[in-house]
């Protein structure tokens, strides 16, 4: 998803002439128009077009609802026209034909053709800074042009991930101070994105969960998600609605950190945690698999839960199983470091001056997003502690992060490693290769047949 630059800035009226000619710009109209049946060009508009935005906007039209996607990034907005994205197969042949249907799909970067849709979606990153404390930057952007731009009879829903009560604060307030109320003039919802880049299951076949700030609010938010969605689940209120996609990436947090911390249960007692695990699964009930790694990426589980420890934070409520979960995750990567060193080291080789290849970088697998990759923070700290790194991944050609500025090795089984970590496995990846390396340390505990292959 693009992250907006400034709060005060993401989202203006000023005309712009960057909307790619393949794609129909959507025709400017003063906001001070009034609304009516005949103003409405739009059955609904998605503010933010990325890896949630534009697969919902995409979803909407498949429908055969008319969309509007609004987008701050003119090189997002280009590369939409393109089709150059990151989509799963199937969205990205409905992006080939939403593009080629300028009388149902438009896009545009100003902020003021909101008012032109019966209902708007806020689609929109919600990440933490260095602190680990929220960063509301692009969700109080995007919140203030919706607010601003807002007409009566419209239904906005926020579908980015938040504290309890931001509905509340970013839409229903600042829409109040407008003269328009909630359940009356305007119909204001949340309902969290569940958006799965990379898993082949289409945004209609996920249910939605929504909550208004009135029951009015929920019909009518329920209505517009029915637009696309087979099902729609409505719960009494937006803070529910908010607190359930908080538990949702919680849940999946501790259990990560209860998986990890089982393989270091297993390699103690020399058990293979792999064969546990699939053993496990095979009950019928009370079970959910969840699987060990190198740590957790991606915009939801490292983000998500700190926005709700962050709001208990100042009010000074512990929640000591999901902070000890959070702060075990986040040290995972740590983990693969250290046993990075004690691999080399029991070969007799000292991490300066070692080649360190990483197979993978991407937070998962066949998705190219290294978005809060553990990868990142692996080849980071060992670049710090002199070894000579580099990586390899068919869907990242260049990463430059945490003070790395590498390019992917095309060929990796050309060069010679004192040590491969295979971190994410991309599904055309060719495997054969390892079997002739003297080290490779699995962080993906699938690598079985793998000859002097260690575990985290």
């Amino acid at each position: 998803m693009t992250t907006s630059t400034s709060a005060t800035s993401a989202y203006d009226d000023s005309p712009r002439s960057t909307t790619p000619r393949a794609v129909r710009p959507a025709p400017h109209r003063r906001h001070q128009e009034s609304p009516g049946a005949q103003a409405v060009r739009y059955d609904v508009a998605v503010v933010g077009m990325g890896y949630v935005g534009l697969p919902t906007a995409l979803a909407f039209h498949a429908a055969g609802r008319r969309v509007l996607g609004v987008e701050v990034s003119a090189a997002r907005v280009y590369d939409i026209a393109r089709g150059s994205v990151d989509l799963r197969p199937s969205d990205a042949a409905r992006l080939r034909q939403a593009v080629a249907d300028p009388d149902r799909f438009a896009l545009t970067r100003d902020a003021a053709e909101l008012s032109g849709a019966a209902g708007v979606l806020v689609c929109v990153p919600t990440p933490v800074d260095e602190h680990l404390v929220p960063d509301l930057s692009s969700l109080s952007a995007a919140c203030d042009a919706v607010a601003r731009h807002a007409v009566a009879g419209q239904t906005l829903v926020l579908t980015s991930t938040s504290y309890v009560g931001c509905t509340r604060d970013l839409l229903t307030v600042p829409l109040a101070e407008r003269g328009l109320r909630a359940g009356e003039e305007v119909f204001v919802a949340f309902s969290a994105e569940r958006i799965d880049p990379g898993r082949d299951l289409p945004p209609e076949d996920v249910p939605r969960v929504v909550g208004g700030v009135t029951p009015r609010c929920s019909e009518q938010a329920a209505a517009l998600l029915g637009g696309y969605a087979r099902t729609v689940h409505r719960v009494s209120s937006a803070e529910a609605a908010e607190l359930t996609k908080l538990y949702e990436n919680c849940f999946r947090a501790v259990n990560i950190a209860l998986a990890n911390e089982f393989a270091d249960i297993g390699g103690t007692l020399d058990v293979d945690v792999a064969e546990v695990i699939q053993a496990a699964s095979t009950k019928p009930y009370g079970f959910m698999a969840f699987r060990p790694g190198p740590g957790v990426g991606g915009h939801c589980i490292p983000c998500d839960p700190h926005y709700l420890l962050w709001q208990l934070h100042s009010r000074r409520v512990a929640a000591p199983l999901l902070e000890s979960a959070m702060a075990a995750v986040a040290l995972r990567p740590g983990r693969v470091v250290a046993r990075a060193r004690e691999v080399l080291a029991a070969r007799g080789r000292a991490v300066s001056g070692a080649r360190v290849l990483v197979l993978g970088v991407t937070y998962k697998s066949g998705v190219a997003d290294v978005r809060e990759s553990p990868a990142l923070e692996i080849m980071a700290a060992l670049r710090r502690a002199g070894a000579e790194v580099a990586y390899s991944d068919a869907l990242v050609p260049h990463v430059t992060s945490r003070g790395l500025d590498l390019d992917s090795v095309p060929r990796p089984a050309d060069e010679p490693w004192d040590l491969v970590i295979a971190h994410t496995i991309q599904p055309e990846d060719e495997l054969s290769w390892l079997e002739r390396q003297t080290s490779v340390l699995d962080t993906t505990y699938r690598l079985d047949d793998v000859p002097h292959r260690e575990l985290p």
